[in-house]
């Protein structure tokens, strides 16, 4: 069973939240989230990144950057930018973008079910980048960015979005992209049992997108309950923030490859190597995107391909027969000389949300050659969780993301 509570959030006044509302911190290097932060005063980016209050001479992850955070966010409450609930409540966050419309569930989800396995993850974290967001978290005694999590879809949780969703909405808005956001309250007792009463008969959520929010959070908690030995557990530091969605209503997009250099390889060179290794290779006319699994596109020397991978290579494991997978154990790795795509340098990735247009203007900057991916799919991610593994690198891009802000969960200094 999974435990998803209600809880007395932190959020903006109405008149504030569409110019508070901030993509996730990790979406941007410091010099466009100090341009981000110019442009919109109010913008959480603010705090998320409170290097942007500071001349470059200042690090990154120096003591002060963090202290700053810290006042800026009491700032803001003082100021009355920020309100807390009185009484602890959910929420529902939708998302609509290009007409598709996802609904998540904002509340609160238990350390002890990520530590026991009954969150379950895709993705290795890298304690360098959780190490900024472990001093953020626990700096600011809050989290400020949601973890997105998915669960397979409810009926009880669908009725109880769908009557939320009758109610005025406690914030109607269009961001800068596009994405429109509107955010709904559940506080009514019974509904809220009945959401409590769903989720004990749910037995994993999934990290969809926030492995390291996720796994910063976690290690506070389990921090302050080492300064706090007598906890009981009802303290709010035992919990963290997250929006669950059903897994019906999620998408994910392609996480696209630009190669640096071609390994030694012509551009012709490249072709036969790829056909010799087994591969259908065939010219297109114009920029492709595949629209089957184990099918690339390559865009090398301003020409566009279809890659098409064998039946006699393609694989039943959760892990190895993803696209991905396959890109990286047939052609990038034995071909390209790619062994380890986290550090290899000759290797970039570009989110599916930028298109196919990206992939020819890096490869006209910096790049030699680019592949486009049929996306993973919400199944495949499921089922490589269900299975215990882990996912290669740059497997998923979601979309839309959720905004840092409008969800605040304070917790026990």
């Amino acid at each position: 069973m999974a435990i998803v509570k209600p809880f007395q959030c932190v959020h903006p006044a109405q008149r504030v939240a569409d110019r508070v509302a901030a993509l996730p911190y990790d979406v941007y290097n410091r010099a466009e989230a100090t341009v981000e932060v110019k442009r919109e005063p109010l913008s959480f980016l603010k705090i998320d990144r409170a290097e942007t209050q500071f001349d470059t001479s200042v690090d990154t992850y120096a003591p002060e950057v963090y202290a700053k955070a810290r006042s800026l966010y009491e700032e803001a409450k003082a100021e009355g930018i920020f309100e807390k609930e009185e009484s602890a409540k959910y929420y529902i966050y939708e998302l609509t973008m290009n007409g598709r419309v996802q609904s998540g569930l904002v509340s609160v989800a238990s350390i002890d079910d990520y530590v026991n396995g009954v969150i379950l993850r895709h993705e290795n974290t890298r304690a360098e980048k959780e190490a900024d967001r472990i001093r953020h978290v626990d700096t600011l005694s809050a989290q400020t960015g949601p973890i997105f999590l998915a669960y397979r879809a409810n009926q009880a949780v669908k009725a109880e979005t769908e009557k939320a969703k009758q109610n005025a909405p406690l914030y109607d808005f269009v961001s800068p992209d596009g994405i429109r956001h509107r955010v709904f309250e559940i506080a009514d007792p019974d509904s809220i049992g009945a959401i409590e009463e769903a989720f004990k008969h749910i037995d994993h959520l999934y990290i969809a997108d926030g492995h390291h929010r996720a796994a910063s959070a976690v290690k506070v908690g389990l921090k302050r309950r080492e300064e706090h030995p007598d906890y009981t557990g009802a303290e709010e530091f035992n919990y963290f923030l997250s929006v669950l969605f059903p897994d019906d209503e999620l998408m994910i997009m392609s996480y696209n490859r630009v190669l640096r250099s071609l390994n030694g390889y012509t551009p012709e060179g490249l072709l036969k190597a790829i056909e010799e290794a087994g591969f259908e290779v065939k010219p297109q006319a114009s920029a492709y995107q595949p629209e089957e699994k184990a099918v690339f596109g390559l865009y090398l020397d301003e020409k566009w391909y279809s890659v098409k991978t064998p039946e006699r290579l393609r694989n039943d494991n959760p892990v190895k027969g993803l696209d991905v997978s396959l890109l990286q154990d047939l052609i990038l790795e034995p071909i390209l000389g790619i062994h380890d795509p986290k550090t290899d340098n000759n290797i970039d990735f570009v989110g599916g949300i930028r298109g196919l247009a990206e992939l020819e203007k890096r490869c006209r900057e910096d790049g030699k050659a680019a592949f486009s991916m049929y996306p993973t799919s919400i199944a495949e991610l499921l089922a490589v969780a269900d299975a215990g593994l882990l996912m290669p690198p740059k497997s998923t891009w979601f979309e839309p993301k959720l905004r840092s802000g409008l969800f605040i969960h304070e917790f026990e200094r």
